[in-house]
């Protein structure tokens, strides 16, 4: 089967001490552009040599340029800003609950002062001969940033606001293409969201109805990556990943029956590394073609998965569907959020290894 990427990543990696502190340093003014630049396409070249070394069939830059996953359309689009009445719940270990600021919401009409992965992929291109992949926020992940009695300066409801989300994600996709990028994934936590009854209260008091965003879900996503069937689409789906904090637990059926048979997505990045995620029963929803990739082995926390334990693993999930319709990665990036997640620096390629060594084994490819 052409191009399965069998031990597949999933997009950010552990932002190097220097590159966070010349990111203190430029945000006060401190640095030069010059400057800065240099640095990350340092830390770039880095998170690259580690997935190399590792052998996965695919990279990222590692998403070094970004302050978190989806920042890149905060500082490539006008019309946000940080506000203190975007508050989200996120999750500790412990299932304590911790409140948390959203990084902005929406003030004014969105315009786009550039692309949003335009210098990412180009750099990383000019760097190395593996396929890339390049990822972007998923269209209905925009919701996370409507915020009731102000955003509707900007857009008369939220449906508006949503659709505008999608008209620049299409143009992004479009640029993508056009550079030669041979995959682009959608990052997609709100779907994982949708999965658990507390989040989808806080959805539903932003204005968003939970249901009907699951529909949105797959036609929005749907409308931007129609059109392109030389490129490879993916979606990912979790749970958060912040700090090594979750947002969400849930089993994937709440969804599955819509998202999974809906999506034209050509692979479905699935966060199953603990209980939260539920069992493998939702993958009988997968349609024939689809990829499911087994996102496995955590980047939440120093646990040293074992080859034997992933390989039970992967056996169970194909009693649900064809074992030639799997790939394996980690559950998560190592850093959605700059910060990153409680895991030490170096234990990025031993986990990245790990894909590839059972990967390798299971499909022989």
């Amino acid at each position: 089967m052409k191009n399965m990427y069998r031990a597949d990543v999933i997009g950010s990696m552990l932002r190097p001490k220097y590159l966070l502190g010349a990111r203190e340093q430029y945000a006060a003014g401190k640095m030069s552009d010059v400057e800065f630049k240099r640095i990350e396409d340092r830390a770039v070249d880095e998170c690259l040599a580690i997935q190399e070394r590792a052998g996965v069939d695919i990279v990222t830059d590692g998403e070094m340029r970004r302050d978190h996953f989806a920042s890149q359309l905060f500082q490539s689009t006008e019309g946000f800003k940080s506000i203190k009445e975007n508050i989200v719940d996120w999750y500790d270990k412990d299932e304590h609950p911790v409140k948390d600021k959203a990084s902005v919401g929406l003030v004014s009409t969105m315009r786009r002062k550039r692309h949003l992965c335009s210098e990412e992929f180009a750099y990383l291109r000019g760097k190395t001969k593996k396929p890339i992949k390049a990822t972007l926020p998923s269209p209905t992940m925009y919701a996370y940033y409507w915020v009731p009695g102000i955003s509707e300066a900007a857009y008369p409801s939220p449906q508006e606001y949503l659709a505008d989300a999608c008209n620049i994600l299409r143009d992004e996709v479009t640029e993508l293409v056009r550079l030669g990028v041979p995959y682009i994934q959608f990052d997609a936590p709100e779907l994982g969201m949708l999965t658990d009854p507390h989040q989808r209260e806080w959805f539903a008091a932003k204005g968003f109805n939970p249901d009907r965003m699951i529909h949105d879900g797959a036609d929005m996503l749907n409308d931007v990556i129609k059109g392109h069937p030389g490129v490879m689409f993916g979606l990912h789906i979790c749970r958060g990943n912040d700090r090594s904090r979750h947002m969400a637990s849930g089993s994937y059926a709440a969804i599955s029956k819509i998202i999974f048979s809906r999506s034209k997505a050509e692979r479905l990045l699935l966060e199953y590394d603990d209980e939260r995620s539920g069992d493998f029963a939702p993958l009988k929803d997968v349609p024939e073609g689809t990829t499911v990739v087994l996102g496995l082995i955590t980047t939440k926390w120093p646990r040293e998965e074992t080859a034997e334990e992933l390989e039970v693993r992967i056996r169970e999930a194909a009693q649900f569907m064809p074992l030639e319709q799997l790939a394996l990665s980690t559950q998560c990036g190592f850093a959605s959020a700059a910060a990153g997640n409680a895991i030490p620096y170096e234990m990025q390629e031993q986990k990245l290894k790990l894909v590839v060594d059972v990967a390798r084994e299971i499909w022989n490819e």
